[in-house]
């Protein structure tokens, strides 16, 4: 059966309106009325799978250094509210199962970024994956992505029920290939890197596509128009009004 998704993403929850990738944040997409948001999983050094984009704190949050070199514990005391401004200042990085419980709550589907810190590709496939199952339905569609087919290729063998997003951005020569290999339910691409042409050989493959980081009404509607199935985005109000 086709990958049905909406045409409407929150972008690590609604980024531009509150701190990328927290619970805050997605109860702002939430409220903005998405049906889905996506977030970024990678491991803490005693391998619990948080929510946080960079490899390093210091972008996101009070701390300094890379994600991995901390435990759960030491990532709490963090601060991920403040470095995007005063009134979310003591917004802490939450865990994937945290994330999995407001989804549910607030009945959001969720699409799962795999990002692995380098040489622990298959690793936080794995626990990402353990966490879900342990968590159970939410109700709501689930989706795992990745840049790194290693960790599609382990979704797939461990989690093969589960919907898993090719995600693009330097499109490599055997794309396709690729595609076809880790089994993908979608095709997921940077707008910015892409052409009407490079498009259309994406839609060709009868995935749908998925774009990203779609910021303004103008360009959602001409991706739209070439067939783009839905859009991630960090102004989910802005482009909710032309979807």
């Amino acid at each position: 059966m086709p990958l049905t998704l909406p045409r409407v993403i929150g972008h690590r929850g609604a980024a531009a309106h509150a701190p990328e990738n927290t619970l805050e944040s997605i109860r702002c997409a939430a409220a903005f009325g998405v049906a889905m948001v996506e977030i970024d999983v990678q491991l803490s050094k005693d391998e619990v799978p948080v929510v946080i984009h960079d490899d390093t704190l210091e972008r996101t949050t009070t701390g300094r250094g890379p994600v991995i070199d901390l435990t759960w514990r030491e990532l709490q005391a963090l601060d991920a509210g403040a470095p995007f401004g005063r009134p979310f200042t003591g917004e802490r990085i939450p865990d994937l199962t945290s994330v999995l419980a407001l989804c549910k709550e607030l009945k959001l589907g969720l699409n799962v970024e795999i990002k692995p810190s380098p040489g622990t590709d298959v690793r936080t496939a794995e626990v990402a994956l353990k966490a879900i199952r342990a968590f159970g339905s939410t109700g709501t569609p689930l989706v795992l992505s990745s840049f790194s087919v290693e960790s599609l290729e382990a979704a797939r063998d461990l989690a093969p029920d589960l919907p898993r997003g090719y995600l693009i951005w330097d499109r490599p020569a055997d794309w396709a290939d690729i595609a076809d290999r880790v089994e993908a339910a979608s095709i997921n691409f940077d707008h910015e890197q892409e052409t009407p042409e490079s498009i259309a050989a994406y839609k060709a493959t009868g995935r749908p596509l998925l774009s990203y980081t779609v910021n303004t009404a103008e360009r959602a509607l001409e991706l739209f128009s070439l067939g783009v199935a839905g859009v991630f985005t960090d102004f989910p109000g802005r482009i909710l009004r032309v979807a």
